[in-house]
């Protein structure tokens, strides 16, 4: 009687995701890139939703791993090293079972040949204990210890309750308008809910650019939190403002849909040509720029500064689960360091009397509080213009020093926000 014939690694059916998504994991835990940019060489040759399934995977085993790693340890008698291949297979397997709907058995069949030449019984044997004992992961995920202790101590013990609870949500969808009188007409036609003129949030999700007015440019993606930022300003009245690291280009369409002459600066021109494609879309004027701000000027003092400042990125975390993994105490000090560097710097091509708004979209102290008042210590010829309740958004309300500070608790209620900070600065007329 003849024998089948072994079935190769490169015949299991969607084996080749399964491998990217290994490769991408390995990227954003061992050697710290961000989710998003490994991405392209991690799918390399992929078909679209492929693509689409090894960002799934890798993402929602980072928005679960300490729940995962939870599991696998309990069906182990000795403990997997936390960089082990077959713990990393591990998680690939059970979270595609237990949060993407995939089949036991196939998710354990793309994972086996991951391990070719590894310990193929013990992820086999582990698998199989977890998922024979009915699982399920917590909700809301657990988040990383080290992040729960940092931010507890920064905000106190409730703020990390809170991040779990929106990391759990499904970040909503909002939008800026080119025109704000037409808030009531586009909140009625998208069946959304506006918190200020200019701002419609979703009901629900759908295919963005299907959606009415997207293609005629009458509004563009934007979370309310980051919207607040160019609203500080206010209109422009023809008046010269700098919008730095302006890419993708979101503040820049509000300040020239406000009537700003918007020089936009960044120094990634990939990014710098999709800031081109939405002005092109929404009819809105701007130079753009290809620059670094730690060597590039301006010819004249300016009115206004918007620095939307390079950072951590851990105020998105709902959105990148990445950052919760990649950044620490080391990674918040460099971008802090280059922040105050960048802000000096800024703060030099202000006309007297004009306004700098700093902004970052982290949740770390370090990069927004800690950063304005260390300026303003340095720099008796700036002062801090306090936001004023009527300027922000319902539901965001500014803090008592004067500048505004999103957190995951901030309009819970409605779906949340992206953690900012923002802080309105003025030179001081000579």
């Amino acid at each position: 009687m003849s024998r089948r014939p072994a079935i190769r690694p490169e015949d299991v059916p969607g084996l080749p995701a399964r491998r990217a998504a290994l490769k991408l994991l390995d990227a954003v835990l061992r050697r710290g890139d961000p989710l998003e940019l490994a991405l392209h060489g991690a799918a390399q040759g992929l078909a679209p939703a492929d693509r689409a399934l090894v960002h799934a995977i890798a993402a929602e085993t980072l928005r679960h791993l300490p729940d995962l790693d939870a599991l696998i340890d309990g069906a182990t008698k000795q403990i997997l090293p936390p960089d082990a291949k077959a713990r990393m297979v591990l998680r690939i397997a059970l979270v595609q079972t237990l949060v993407l709907d995939t089949p036991a058995h196939a998710a354990i069949a793309t994972a086996l040949p991951l391990v070719d030449g590894g310990p193929r019984k013990l992820v086999h044997g582990v698998f199989g204990t977890v998922t024979r004992g009915d699982p399920a992961l917590p909700s809301p995920p657990t988040l990383p210890a080290q992040v729960a202790e940092r931010w507890s101590a920064q905000w106190g013990e409730a703020m990390p309750q809170a991040a779990a609870h929106a990391y759990a949500i499904r970040p909503p969808i909002d939008i800026s308008l080119r025109d704000p009188a037409e808030t009531a007409t586009w909140t009625a036609q998208l069946n959304g809910a506006s918190f200020a003129p200019g701002h419609v949030r979703l009901s629900e999700s759908a295919a963005i650019p299907a959606l009415p007015g997207f293609a005629e440019g009458a509004w563009w993606v934007q979370d309310v939190a980051a919207a607040c930022a160019a609203r500080l300003l206010g209109p422009g009245d023809d008046r010269a403002v700098l919008d730095l690291c302006a890419a993708p280009g979101g503040k820049t369409m509000q300040l020239a849909a406000a009537g700003w002459r918007v020089t936009a600066i960044d120094q990634s021109k990939k990014r710098l040509e999709r800031l081109t494609e939405n002005l092109a879309r929404t009819s809105l004027t701007a130079e753009v720029t290809t620059a670094d701000l730690r060597t590039w000027e301006p010819d004249a003092p300016v009115d206004a500064i918007l620095l939307d400042a390079p950072c951590t990125a851990t105020g998105i975390y709902r959105r990148h689960p990445d950052v919760l993994h990649r950044i620490g105490p080391r990674q918040i000090a460099e971008m802090a360091e280059v922040q105050g560097a960048l802000l000096a710097r800024a703060a030099d091509w202000l006309k007297p009397g004009g306004r700098l708004i700093y902004a970052t979209c982290s949740l770390e102290r370090a990069e927004g509080e800690e950063q304005v008042e260390r300026f303003l210590a340095a720099r008796p010829d700036w002062m801090l213009l306090p936001v004023e309740p009527g300027e922000t958004p319902e539901g965001i309300a500014p803090a008592e020093q004067g500048w505004l500070r999103t957190l995951p608790d901030t309009l819970a209620a409605e779906g949340g926000t992206d953690g900012f900070f923002i802080a309105r600065l003025a030179k001081k007329a000579n």
